[in-house]
């Protein structure tokens, strides 16, 4: 659950519609406190009548003025009448006299937050957003400045109006979301550039355009960056002139700049629109060279797989051929461990990522035993309660191959011959991960452990490699009991963290 969502499900009586639109509205946020030049905070009101602050941010082209964040604060005495009456008359308050926070004066404006529904209703205002700005402030004296904070009161206004975030709108935080400092471009209802950010010169230089921006028509001055290539974006001149809020990517002379598009409402017309600009040539070869990256690893868990299988495919013949039972079951181990770790191998070749379900890795495992079962006419009936949930691969491969072990024992030596159960019950914690099996067969000889190669193996891949304990018993109603404890700490601290059972 987010922290907005939190605090507000918790303090206030919003609604579930009024949460949703106040996490779209979140997602701007950093955009509206930049180009407003100050600090930008979110109130909800609260069942007793009071303000808490759900979210905040700070100017990346000014300085804050609060050293400490303010989430989770419920609101100053102080500041409680401007926001009383941005609330009341639905209107935007600018404070007559400085407001004060830890001994620095500041500007306070207020700014009520609405909705519109579907059907183009209003609601509202249920929230309110604060303006802090310095009292110093002389941002406003440069042109860039100025055209800064017009872009955030035709925002504010429009948020007031129910019409920001509009529907359909790019997410403010995806990867490579272009912000106010990294290019602004300002156009009035034809598409004509009234202001253009000295960054979004530099940028559109790069590509090749060389005239001033402003004064020429945006839609045509980016056709003629991208002219000759057909793969362009069909939405772009819409974009491009600020009539849809959308986003895209142009390219030319190597470089990749993304253009995100918001269009400017008032009194439910369209007056013009606002353009970020960012130059994401680096970030888009990063990304190509992540793809290719996971795409070689994902080759590369594949071929390992098959040569496994290969291998196992090999054992498995060459246990038929051995005329001795002795070499036909030492082979016959061989190849259910090389097979359990082409299990996880094949996981890991279908996914991005180097986390596997183990609950679907030990299914496939479980079909080993069958396998042991049906060479030793043995009837095993095998039982999985609980969820082991996602792991590493550097865990999933040596659990999987110490349950193969311990599953096959229990079918191939506790239940040689006869019918019987086998449960593996796993148990998850944030701390622990621990896993039960237990069959009904004939017990442990001589009521304790052997030391083999198998009981060798397992207690090297529980205790040496995932730092756990494994302890062999005899089960109340008959046959074996093996307990496995894993610390998940232990594999967080050498590995990554752990994603949580169900997320």
């Amino acid at each position: 659950m987010s922290t907005l969502r939190n605090l507000a499900t918790q303090y206030s009586s919003l609604s579930d519609e009024e949460i949703e639109w106040l996490e779209l509205l979140r997602l701007d946020w950093p955009l509206l406190a930049d180009l407003a030049l100050g600090d930008v905070v979110l109130w909800a009101p609260t069942e007793d009548g009071n303000y808490l602050a759900i979210s905040h941010s700070r100017p990346a082209g000014s300085v804050t003025l609060f050293y400490r964040d303010v989430l989770g604060d419920f609101l100053r005495s102080d500041w409680r009448g401007i926001v009383d009456e941005a609330m009341e008359t639905s209107r935007s308050v600018v404070s007559t006299a400085p407001a004060w926070y830890e001994e620095n004066p500041m500007r306070l404006s207020a700014y009520p937050v609405s909705r519109r529904d579907e059907a183009g209703a209003v609601h509202g205002p249920f929230a309110v957003i604060t303006l802090h700005t310095s009292a110093a402030d002389n941002h406003s004296a440069s042109r860039i400045g100025a055209a800064f904070r017009e872009c955030a009161d035709d925002l504010f206004e429009m948020i007031q109006q129910g019409l920001f975030p509009s529907p359909g709108t790019t997410r403010g935080r995806e990867r490579g979301a272009p912000r106010a400092a990294d290019g602004l471009v300002r156009v009035d209802p034809e598409g004509v550039v009234t202001f253009a950010s000295p960054n979004t010169q530099t940028t559109f230089s790069l590509l090749g355009y060389r005239d001033e921006l402003e004064g020429e028509n945006f839609s045509e001055v980016v056709a003629e960056v991208v002219k000759g290539h057909f793969d362009t974006n069909e939405s772009l001149p819409l974009i491009t002139q600020g009539r849809i809020a959308k986003r895209a990517d142009i390219e030319e002379r190597g470089r990749i700049v993304t253009l995100r598009s918001i269009p400017v409402i008032r009194e439910d017309e369209r007056a013009g629109g606002i353009i970020l600009t960012r130059d994401v040539t680096d970030l888009r070869q990063q990304e190509q060279e992540l793809i290719t990256k996971d795409a070689t690893i994902r080759e590369i868990h594949h071929r390992v797989k098959n040569n496994l299988q290969t291998v196992a495919s090999l054992l498995r013949v060459q246990a038929r051929r051995a005329r001795s039972e002795e070499a036909k079951q030492v082979l016959g181990q061989a190849m259910r461990r090389v097979a359990a770790i082409a299990v996880v191998h094949d996981t890991l070749s279908t996914g991005l990522s180097q986390i596997v379900d183990f609950d679907v890795v030990f299914d496939r495992v479980l079909g080993l035993a069958a396998e042991v079962a049906s060479l030793h006419n043995t009837i095993v009936h095998p039982r999985k309660e609980g969820v082991f949930g996602e792991l590493p691969s550097e865990y999933a491969t040596p659990l999987a191959l110490a349950l193969t072990e311990v599953v096959t024992n229990a079918v191939e030596h506790g239940l040689a011959g006869r019918e019987g159960e086998v449960i593996i019950r796993a148990d998850r914690s944030e701390e622990r991960l621990a896993v039960e099996v237990i069959d009904n067969g004939t017990g442990l000889p001589g009521g304790a452990v052997g030391d083999g190669l198998g009981t060798q193996i397992v207690r090297t891949l529980i205790e040496g490699e995932l730092g756990g304990s494994i302890a062999w018993a005899a089960h109340e109603g008959g046959g074996t009991r093996v307990v496995i404890e894993i610390p998940l700490h232990w594999i967080a601290a050498h590995t990554r963290p752990i994603p949580r059972v169900g997320e």
